[in-house]
């Protein structure tokens, strides 16, 4: 659809680069439909396991697009109603990301900024580079938020600590988000990539139908399933998990003492 945003496919993992370099990747409407055809035909597709979020040039999302805000062109509709109609519809990338039945990465290598920063946030894990910088952004240009930011956020930080940074937009570096949880892992600038990618191929490689049920459950757990709930859903995930060929793969390779090949079946 559009050269907005690129995919490539290595082996069971596809990666998905924002690419508006000259723009440090902010959104665009070309950019966030294409990424809601190419997220919800890859998560229906049984030959990838896995799905990178990522930057081109250098950055990794600097969310909306201050310029065509400032020019007035945000959106392209008028009253209130079809506004919020519109950006909802788009908004869908980020449940994607969160919800598709395959494990999801951001691999941010440079500035991951309000509904960039969402988006980040939306995926399982982050594998952030050394000279990465996270912000909300959102109340410098006077906006409240949206691409699911706040509630990623509370979930990971704290209702606290997310308030502050949303009422703030205050700058958080790649070594402070490690440490407040936002991101998984920090490698140095010429290693994330690598690193990242080497995780994304350990996950497509894995028991998939078990990654399936896996997010199924914590997704449950995160949106606050009472416990009873959650002990039924597991009963049944795991039970099914092992009705399949990869477990029974796992088991036997267990015993062997060899890795086991799984097939996602």
């Amino acid at each position: 659809m559009t050269d907005h945003l690129l995919e490539e496919i290595r082996g069971g993992v596809a990666i998905l680069t924002m690419n508006r370099p000259d723009r440090r990747n902010a959104m665009s409407t070309e950019m966030l439909l294409s990424m809601l055809e190419k997220l919800g035909r890859l998560s229906a597709d049984e030959s990838i396991g896995c799905v990178v979020l990522t930057g081109a040039g250098g950055a990794f999302c600097a969310g909306g697009d201050v310029k065509a805000m400032a020019a007035g062109e945000e959106f392209e509709a008028e009253s209130l109603e079809a506004k919020t109609q519109q950006l909802r519809a788009v908004m869908e990338t980020s449940r994607l990301l969160h919800e598709m039945p395959k494990p999801t990465i951001a691999m941010v290598g440079g500035a991951a900024a309000g509904a960039g920063l969402s988006l980040a946030l939306s995926c399982d894990m982050r594998i952030a580079a050394a000279s990465a910088k996270f912000t909300t952004a959102f109340a410098k240009v006077g906006y409240s938020g949206d691409f699911g930011g706040s509630y990623y956020l509370t979930h990971l930080v704290g209702t606290a600590k997310a308030r502050e940074l949303y009422y703030t937009a205050a700058l958080v570096m790649a070594d402070e988000a490690l440490t407040l949880g936002m991101v998984n892992h920090v490698f140095p600038d010429a290693e994330y990539e690598a690193e990242a990618l080497g995780l994304a191929e350990g996950l497509a490689a894995g028991p998939r139908i078990a990654y399936r049920y896996m997010k199924r459950n914590l997704n449950a757990a995160e949106g606050g399933a009472p416990l009873r709930d959650m002990l039924d859903m597991e009963a049944l995930h795991h039970s099914r998990s092992g009705m399949t060929e990869d477990h029974q793969e796992a088991a036997k390779a267990f015993v062997e003492k060899r890795p086991p090949v799984f097939k996602g079946r």
